[in-house]
């Protein structure tokens, strides 16, 4: 397994020192050594932007920052989205979403079913996220995990012939699709407003887009907010979209995130989708996430 190691030594009042591991699957790599309640200068945030291009997933152990902390952090990496249920804001913190299936005084303080199905999140928007940054909080002891796909390397694996059927398709990405359904299964989601439904108009993305930074193809659609694919028919794209749904998410593909007490966990959205199982209420799980903007995919 190799190791980027940056600075090996660190002075008193000197730059930290970290070290990135590859986590050995299909992606994934975990950064140690680093305190992100301390200063980092531009090169190393640059070091760690590589390693989320690279690697999809990387994961930062026990990180105890504060709300402010993990905000500032965040806004190195580019300008933050704030999601539309403005309901489950972290209070004074409007760049935070709480996740969580903690329910008090009969109100869940924050999304319940957030990774209910395989997404890429605010896929969306016109400028979909670059890259989220989860926040643990409080941990079930079972059942808590967060799944992560490849889909950079379900491009790479697609059938030539698939490619060439997807080649300049484009689908609809749309927020109320995806919370209509999921409203069906959970009683928390409350009816949105019509302004919230004007502020996530549907939006259509290639299905294959291009990584702006590795410049890898990646295979852009979701089980969440994909709807369907423009210009074949509905019955046509729902099977289509089946197929490529299973392809990413099979389990050569996946790398499961095992959380642990304050770890940080910043994915990038342009090539992976994740997923989470609901957790069950009577085992307690919340996160704190942040959501970095990306760019018109293309």
């Amino acid at each position: 397994m190799s190791v980027d190691t940056l600075e090996r030594t660190r002075a008193p009042g000197s730059r930290q020192s970290f070290e990135i591991r590859p986590l050995g699957g299909p992606l994934g790599a975990e950064v140690t050594g680093l305190n992100l309640d301390l200063p980092l200068a531009d090169d190393q945030v640059a070091s760690l932007r590589a390693a989320l291009v690279a690697h999809g997933v990387v994961v930062f152990r026990d990180q105890r920052i504060t709300p402010t902390q993990q905000v500032a952090f965040s806004r190195r990496f580019g300008p933050l989205q704030v999601h539309v249920l403005n309901r489950f804001h972290l209070q004074g913190y409007p760049e935070i979403l709480i996740v969580s299936n903690v329910v008090e005084d009969g109100k869940p303080i924050g999304l319940v079913d957030a990774g209910a199905d395989w997404h890429s999140d605010l896929s969306y928007m016109p400028k979909p996220s670059l890259g989220a940054l989860l926040h643990s909080q409080e941990l079930p002891a079972e059942r808590g995990d967060t799944l992560y796909a490849n889909t950079a390397d379900a491009y790479d694996r697609l059938p030539a012939e698939t490619r060439k059927l997807l080649a300049g398709k484009t689908a609809v990405h749309s927020y109320v699709y995806r919370y209509e359904r999921l409203r069906k299964l959970s009683p928390w989601r409350p009816e949105l407003t019509q302004k919230q439904i004007d502020e996530v108009p549907p939006v259509q993305h290639p299905v294959i887009t291009t990584h702006p930074e590795s410049g890898r193809k990646i295979l852009f659609v979701s089980e969440g907010f994909t709807s369907h694919i423009v210009g074949i028919p509905r019955d046509e794209s729902d099977d289509l979209l089946k197929q490529l749904h299973a392809h990413i998410t099979r389990p050569e593909n996946v790398y499961t995130h095992k959380w642990q007490p304050h770890d940080m966990v910043f994915w990038d959205n342009r090539s992976t989708q994740h997923y989470a199982a609901i957790t069950p209420q009577h085992l307690r799980r919340t996160l704190y996430r942040t959501t970095v903007e990306g760019d018109v995919p293309r």
